[in-house]
């Protein structure tokens, strides 16, 4: 190596050094602000870093926040919470992991260890000091008291001018290059075009979200409920944490279309920006339109759009008008999120496809479709829903075959429904090493904590939710990974701050049901069942189980054998969701645990898509042990990558 080279190398962690000191307690300060503070793409970034260090970016700054830890634990006497907190970490939980992890021993265990060695040192200095030490003592004594009383005097009159004279630095939150894009008014007299407005609503977040610059971008999952609010621009803004807000409507008149659109600093209401913007409606003007949208905010913003940003913002999906009406109709169909909505999208996409075979986004979206639809909800035969997404996830491939989401997606089913480990997991290292996905996903989040490594989802949200920190997942998966860590305190502490936000979300209202269960925190689990019951129309097998659960602990037998009759009955329909696991889980409830295998074998028979919790499932924790158990998990594929059978002591 060169000397130059070599200089290069140092200046480069040096700059990166600086830039994390300056922002140590910034929890939010992740990968993409020191990529943009330092003026270089994310994937560069990481691999200069890679090649000087042999580290991802993210083991960088979390490597540079412990040892700053470890410094502040040796020279100041504060609480290892307090000290998580100084260097950025938001859980003191995941700080003693990561310390313990990187040290070999607890923060709690510095000041000891310290001790230790202070006295070793101080006996030996003891040995050297003792002769002629009444001699030293005395002059000692003489020579420094003058000097100790004028560095005493300095140091209150600075102390007190300090005082006097300076101001505590806050740090405000609305500040920052942050927005949120309320959805569209339809304002074309036609109700049936709503999908119009929020389909532009959603085409301009997506857009911002690539500008680096913006720190913060609510995604329209957040925002549609302030479709129609009385709440003030002063309230919205407070509540979603961002400094501006843009809203307008949206008006069609023969084949153009216009929008009217408002730029507000969200905490004065003041009016920063407005323009109308009016087009064709043909799909290259649409997405022109999309593109001068954007560059207008951000100009307003103060903010700027790199090169490569500027290029993937005006990428054009599809050159057919009528390929990408049908496609906004589906997604607003999707975004419903109920069976009827479901196979609504799955036609509609199809006519996007017939208009433009090459159009990407509507054969992801429609796979996401048949994937959810299959796994989550239970409207679709489980393999035949997986064997129509893959199908149509391997055409989008050939299509595009670097698409990344294409193949987050293809990677994501193959966990659930193939348990192909050995290839998901080449996928997942391939993602943590890389640092490839700017968002979360099953595969970052989910798979991690199903295979043991809770510690690396937390690893996920620390460094993704700078780009998106009002998505569900990000709590939601941080209370998880807390949970199967054993804080559970931290985890209840994260749910419970979270309920008010996404009293509408199925997804957390689903989870949550299930996390507050395992958490102990039945009275809440039970609040969380009673509004995704009835909010929702669907009725997937999960819910069933904890209906027949509560009813057991209320003491309704008649009720529990409903519930258990319900579960069965969608078993002998062959219903998707995973029947047959959660009536396994239902009988380990109850401690039947002859009953839990006959289930859990008709489950794996049936390759349902719960058995990828086989390894972590708590209420299985007392038959990790059983050769039956140990048999079931071979079989799913877990040992294939090395993971052992967990300790049945744990969760």
């Amino acid at each position: 190596m060169g000397i130059q080279e070599k200089s290069s190398q140092e200046t480069l962690v040096d700059k990166l050094s600086r830039e994390i000191e300056a922002n140590l307690n910034n929890d939010q300060f992740g990968v993409d602000h020191l990529a943009e503070n330092v003026g270089m793409s994310r994937s560069n970034l990481h691999r200069k870093l890679h090649k000087t260090l042999g580290i991802s970016t993210s083991q960088f700054i979390r490597e540079y926040r412990l040892k700053r830890a470890l410094k502040i634990l040796q020279e100041e006497d504060v609480t290892a919470s307090e000290t998580a907190y100084r260097v950025g970490f938001s859980s003191a939980t995941y700080f003693s992991t990561c310390f313990h992890k990187f040290y070999g021993y607890t923060p709690g265990e510095v000041k000891s260890r310290l001790k230790d060695e202070l006295v070793v040192e101080e006996q030996s200095a003891i040995i050297n000091i003792k002769k002629d030490h009444w001699n030293r003592k005395r002059s000692i004594l003489w020579v420094a008291l003058p000097l100790v009383l004028l560095l005493l005097i300095v140091f209150f009159y600075r102390q007190t001018s300090r005082d006097e004279t300076s101001i505590p630095v806050t740090e405000n939150a609305t500040d920052t290059k942050s927005i949120a894009v309320l959805p569209l008014k339809n304002w074309t007299g036609n109700p049936d075009l709503e999908y119009v407005s929020d389909g532009m609503t959603d085409a301009v977040i997506s857009r911002l979200t690539k500008v680096s610059a913006i720190d913060k971008v609510i995604p329209f999952t957040s925002t549609v409920k302030f479709k129609e609010t009385d709440k003030t621009t002063q309230e919205i803004a407070a509540e979603l944490g961002v400094t501006n807000l843009l809203q307008g409507n949206l008006q069609i008149s023969g084949d153009q279309i216009k929008i009217n659109l408002q730029l507000i600093h969200g905490k004065s209401n003041e009016h920063i920006w407005s323009q109308e913007y009016t087009k064709e409606w043909k799909s290259d003007e649409i997405f022109d339109l999309q593109t001068e949208v954007v560059e207008g905010i951000v100009n307003n913003m103060n903010a700027t759009i790199a090169k490569d940003e500027l290029a993937n913002i005006k990428k054009v999906p599809t050159k057919s008008k009528d390929a990408y009406s049908y496609y906004l109709q589906g997604e607003f169909q999707r975004n419903k999120g109920d069976e009827l909505s479901y196979s609504n999208a799955i036609n509609l996409y199809k006519n996007a496809i017939a208009a433009d075979s090459n159009f990407i986004e509507a054969y992801v979206d429609m796979a996401n479709v048949w994937h959810m639809g299959g796994s989550v909800w239970g409207f679709y035969e489980e393999q035949i829903a997986w064997g129509n997404a893959k199908a149509l996830l391997e055409q989008a491939l050939k299509i595009e075959p670097t698409n990344l989401r294409v193949e987050e997606e293809l990677n994501t089913g193959r966990f659930f429904y193939d348990w192909n480990f050995e290839l998901v997991e080449k996928f997942y290292k391939r993602i943590l090493d890389d640092s490839i996905l700017d968002k979360p996903s099953v595969i970052s989040l989910d798979y991690p904590i199903k295979t043991g490594r809770p510690e690396r989802t937390l690893e996920t949200v620390q460094d993704l939710k700078i780009n998106d920190p009002s998505n569900v997942f990000y709590p939601f998966f941080k209370a998880e990974a807390m949970f199967y860590l054993g804080s559970n305190d931290e985890a209840l502490k994260i749910l419970t701050q979270s309920d008010p936000f996404y009293t509408d979300n199925w997804f957390y209202l689903r989870e949550s049901t299930k996390l507050y269960y395992y958490l102990g925190a039945y009275e809440k689990s039970r609040i969380q069942l009673e509004k995704v019951v009835t909010k929702f129309s669907d009725y997937p097998p999960i819910l069933m189980w904890f209906n027949a659960v509560y009813a057991k602990m209320d003491g309704k037998n008649s009720e529990v054998n409903k519930h258990l009759n319900e579960l069965q009955n969608e078993y002998k329909k062959g219903s998707s969701g995973s029947p047959a696991w959660f009536i396994a889980l239902y009988y380990a409830h109850i401690n039947d645990y002859e009953r839990t295998f006959e289930w859990l074998q008709k489950s794996y028979d049936r390759h349902e898509v719960e058995m990828t919790w086989l390894r972590e499932e708590p209420l299985l924790a007392p038959i990790r042990n059983d050769l039956r158990y140990r048999e079931l998990y071979d079989k799913v594929g877990f040992s294939n990558i090395g993971l052992p059978i967990k300790s049945s002591s744990q969760h």
